[in-house]
């Protein structure tokens, strides 16, 4: 099957499919998305380390699964972002835990769906797991502010807070982002270059009662802690470079509470299959019309040099929403080489 590992450079290759453990789906992968997880585990890799399939952001259908599954059958079509200590998602074939899999949206196209999973269980996790929200609303007159509204992660969270009641105020610092965020359900919108406090101050709304930083913790940790109302809580998803002063938050009694996709599947917690069922609460939102894509462009094939691309584009810092690639290049003479779904 066809592959794309990085050495840290990308290369194409050819790797055997691999096989379902009791657990696991074996996964035909029809599109991938590209988030910053992906570049970050690339540029860890060292000198004399094997080289790492990355991509966790996926769309495709099922063709073989495990002895122990029974959430899905061969011929089912998914989505996943799957485990970050197992390979990734750029190859032909792979697998992952059927825990962390859920339906793909029948509203969605491949590319479409391969955007949401990694994005949409971070957006979700933070707000309703993390913030402790209620998904279904009652937030009337709550304010959460958005650090990075325009990125993948943003674009998801400000629809699903704004479902649930909120009043939505999303950081972008141009004009097509801040035409972006608002078209998604943002309230106001505050430029992240220039200084944040006079700006709510302006609109009436300092201090705030939420902030969701998807962007950078240290660049904002003490406008945060100026900015946050008295027990208020705070939710962010990068992590810090430099030691943060908690005290900042500790006379306001602040609730810290960090997000991080992987927890479940890396720990193996007990409720790691909360992962795809919060993907088909997801799936059902979309079709419903409730939510709409956040991708905003997509390369293809699934290839090296496309992927070199869109790593480039993550790292230009001026990506709005998410970006995929869709379908795999054609075998030599035109045959489609993909291996037959397998009806048990």
């Amino acid at each position: 099957m066809k592959a794309v590992l990085a050495t840290p450079a990308l290369i194409d290759t050819e790797l055997p499919e691999p096989t379902p453990g009791p657990r696991d789906l074996l996964v035909r992968i029809e599109a991938v998305a590209v988030n910053p997880v992906d570049s970050k585990v690339r540029g860890a890799i060292t000198a004399g380390e094997g080289p790492k399939q990355l991509g966790w952001d996926a769309a495709g259908v099922v063709t073989a699964v495990g002895a122990r599954t029974d959430r899905f059958k061969p011929g089912d079509e998914v989505m996943f972002a799957g485990a970050i200590d197992r390979p990734g998602c750029h190859a032909e074939a792979v697998l992952v835990d059927e825990r962390l899999v859920g339906r793909r949206p029948a509203s969605l196209s491949w590319a479409e769906a391969a955007a949401v999973p990694l994005t949409g269980l971070t957006a979700w996790e933070a707000l309703f797991e993390r913030l402790r929200l209620d998904p279904s609303g009652g937030h009337q007159g709550t304010s959460l502010l958005i650090l990075g509204g325009a990125g993948g992660v943003g674009s998801i969270a400000i629809q699903l807070a704004k479902g649930a009641g909120l009043t939505v105020i999303a950081s972008a610092s141009r004009p097509e982002s801040a035409a972006w965020v608002r078209e998604l359900g943002a309230t106001h919108v505050v430029d992240h270059h220039q200084p944040l406090v006079p700006q709510l101050a302006a609109l009436g709304l300092a201090p705030v009662d939420l902030i969701a930083n998807f962007s950078d913790t240290d660049a904002y940790w003490e406008v945060m802690a100026e900015l946050i109302r008295p027990q208020g809580a705070i939710v962010a998803i990068v992590g810090n470079r430099r030691p943060l002063d908690l005290n900042l938050l500790k006379a306001k009694s602040v609730h810290l509470a960090w997000e991080f996709m992987f927890t479940r599947s890396q720990f193996q917690t007990a409720d790691m299959g909360r992962q795809g069922e919060i993907l088909d609460r997801l799936a059902d939102r979309f079709d419903r019309g409730e939510l709409r894509s956040t991708l905003c462009r997509t390369l293809g094939p699934i290839n090296a040099a496309n992927l070199e691309r869109a790593y480039g584009e993550l790292a230009s810092g001026r990506m709005i929403g998410k970006l995929a690639l869709s379908a795999w290049p054609p075998a030599p003479g035109g045959a489609d080489r993909r291996p037959p779904v397998e009806h048990r």
